[in-house]
């Protein structure tokens, strides 16, 4: 009896064919280096198709920017790196500081900086970073107003950035008290009264800043609460909101652009 001809088997389905080789590589097997990358891709893949992600990603990252775009513009992501930076810094100081008024403060900063491995340095960066968020977010926001980005569609935006400036003001005074030395006590006590001589509520502010009527442990521990756990929560928040906005909205082109832009059209109909 003659034998049947073999059929030829099913093709697979596209999700388990193999993927083509991206442009410049080549399709054989190219060693381990290849084999990692594409497991790479692989796990990225798995991530995106239960997440879908890169669309996110891609209304995040890719977007149109106006001509005239210059270094002015990566004022508000230096503020976010500082931002950052200063999270990452603390979170390694606080996993040694102890807020306790009778020494414990002062003793465990003075650990960090003369024992810990790399604390001087960590400290250096909090401490200096502090210094550069303020005056990062001051610049950009002199950007924001003399660019005029603050205008319609914007003046949300302008807002949150309000806000997150008094936000950062308010995290720097609150860590200033933290090493509770001579100096940080002192100053923090004449920056309290200054608060205290505001309007209305300015006695309640001063009253709850110092958490009674003397300046003590609860004052210490309360600004280490509102330094580590409630200004930290609300800028995370509020630079999420703006960066969706940003993202939303567009970022405005230079004056100058739009000076120029009204000239020539000013000349086309002449």
């Amino acid at each position: 009896m003659p034998k049947l001809p073999k059929l030829p088997a099913p093709p697979l389905p596209a999700a388990l064919q193999e993927p083509p080789p991206r442009p410049g590589e080549s399709g054989g097997d190219g060693g381990p280096l290849e084999a990692a990358q594409q497991a790479g891709i692989t796990v990225v893949d798995w991530v995106d198709e239960r997440t879908s992600l890169s669309g996110a990603g891609r209304w995040l990252m890719f977007r149109k920017v106006p001509k005239g775009t210059n270094w002015f513009y990566t004022l508000g992501s230096a503020t976010m790196f500082a931002f950052l930076s200063q999270a990452v810094t603390g979170v390694f100081l606080a996993m040694y500081y102890r807020p306790d008024a009778a020494g414990g403060a002062y003793e465990s900063i003075r650990y960090v900086t003369n024992d810990v491995f790399l604390g001087q340095f960590v400290r250096g960066m909090h401490k200096w970073g502090s210094s550069v968020m303020v005056i990062l977010v001051f610049l950009h926001m002199g950007r924001t107003f003399f660019f005029g980005a603050y205008k319609y569609p914007r003046e949300l935006n302008w807002v949150i950035g309000v806000v997150l400036l008094i936000l950062t003001m308010t995290m720097s005074f609150t860590g200033y008290l933290l090493p509770f030395d001579q100096r940080a006590y002192w100053a923090t006590i004449v920056g309290v009264n200054i608060n205290g001589t505001g309007p209305l509520v300015g006695p309640y502010l001063s009253e709850f800043l110092r958490g009674g009527s003397e300046f003590g442990a609860t004052t210490l521990s309360r600004f280490y609460a509102i330094h580590m756990l409630l200004v930290p929560g609300l800028l995370a928040a509020l630079i999420g909101a703006h960066l969706y906005l940003v993202a939303k909205l567009g970022t405005t082109a230079p004056p100058w652009q739009k000076a120029e832009k009204r000239s020539e059209l000013r000349e086309a109909e002449v």
